[in-house]
């Protein structure tokens, strides 16, 4: 039985050092924070040719990939290495308009309904400004969870943007769902 996802945790990051012709590298993957939510969704761009009075041909292109991840909160630390900012001397971060988010990979599994985990990476994309939300407690109080943006691309190196694979899946080598998270899967 295959299972349909019921969950999400373990959610990490990892940035992504270099990404060439020829090679792509990571820095050792870091959990950002607990996961309550996280859409993926591939934008692809499809045309279609038409001839003698019908459709005779398509073609699709990939565009960029959308990413949204709901997480209970983010560590000021990770904050800054997700965004690119800065800390002053006092620790205190530093919005500026001349921050650059660095592209970074980032993991996570998925509990499905029997007993199993989807494991999935996603190569390289950028964060964006999450909004701020603030609301006053009032005769009970209401979680404020933060929300973050990303758009990711297919890596330079061989085209890639998602490695996905369930542990139930047949013929799985061995050590790659234990080791998952210890490094970005190639």
């Amino acid at each position: 039985m295959s299972g349909t996802k019921i969950g999400l945790k373990d959610l990490y990051y990892a940035k992504l050092t270099a990404d060439t012709d020829l090679s792509a590298t990571y820095g050792t993957p870091s959990k950002i924070a607990p996961a309550i939510s996280a859409t993926i969704t591939p934008n692809v761009n499809s045309v279609t040719l038409y001839a003698d009075d019908q459709a005779i041909e398509t073609a699709e292109s990939m565009g960029d990939i959308e990413v949204e991840v709901e997480v209970n909160d983010i560590p000021n630390d990770i904050l800054v290495e997700l965004l690119g900012l800065t800390k002053d001397a006092n620790g205190v971060i530093i919005n500026s308009s001349n921050n650059t988010s660095p592209y970074i990979a980032i993991g996570f599994r998925s509990l499905k309904s029997n007993g199993k985990y989807r494991y999935v990476w996603l190569y390289k994309g950028k964060f964006q400004l999450p909004t701020d939300n603030y609301k006053t407690k009032g005769e009970s109080a209401e979680f404020q969870s933060t929300t973050i943006s990303a758009k990711f691309v297919s890596r330079t190196k061989d085209g890639k943007w998602k490695a996905q694979v369930d542990e139930d899946d047949e013929g799985i080598g061995v050590g790659v769902v234990d080791g998952w998270f210890a490094s970005v899967y190639e």
